[in-house]
């Protein structure tokens, strides 16, 4: 049987399958503090999870950031599904960090400045992420020209 995925693939889906998993699982157990912070943090960016208690929220994130750690780290899920899974999750991220005020250089730049420097470095999960999408998508449409090809009989 032949996994869903390449050899390019594996370096990238363990770095940040890693990364994510190991994030995830230091905030399922978090507390009061900081399931408050994150909840403050993200809800100042998307006011729509103002709405959502700051323990709910913190468990959410944790199961969202296990999952998707998961999603990449398992060599049966497809590329395309991992990758669409890490674009979404890391564009929120960026989401964070180009709203939220103090985290760029004053004027119309995306530049990080110390405090937005810890958010601005998950720029390369969002990379990762568009590089496993482009991946997938011309990986297949590699695999289905191959497979259009009529194939030469050998004789012998």
């Amino acid at each position: 049987m032949r996994l869903p995925i390449t050899p390019s693939e594996i370096a990238p889906r363990i770095a940040t399958g890693a990364f994510i998993l190991n994030s995830g699982l230091g905030k399922r157990a978090a507390d009061e503090a900081t399931a408050t912070g994150l909840h403050g943090f993200a809800a100042g960016t998307y006011p729509v999870l103002k709405k959502v208690p700051a323990t709910t929220f913190a468990k959410g994130l944790s199961t969202a950031e296990i999952t998707i750690g998961a999603l990449l780290l398992t060599p049966f899920v497809p590329t395309a599904v991992a990758g669409a899974a890490l674009t979404g999750f890391s564009a929120g991220l960026l989401g964070l960090y180009l709203r939220t005020p103090g985290m760029t250089k004053p004027g119309a730049s995306v530049a990080p400045t110390q405090d937005g420097l810890p958010i601005a470095k998950d720029v390369w999960m969002f990379g990762i992420g568009i590089g496993l999408l482009t991946q997938a998508l011309t990986g297949r449409e590699a695999r289905v020209a191959a497979r259009r090809k009529p194939s030469r009989s050998r004789r012998g």
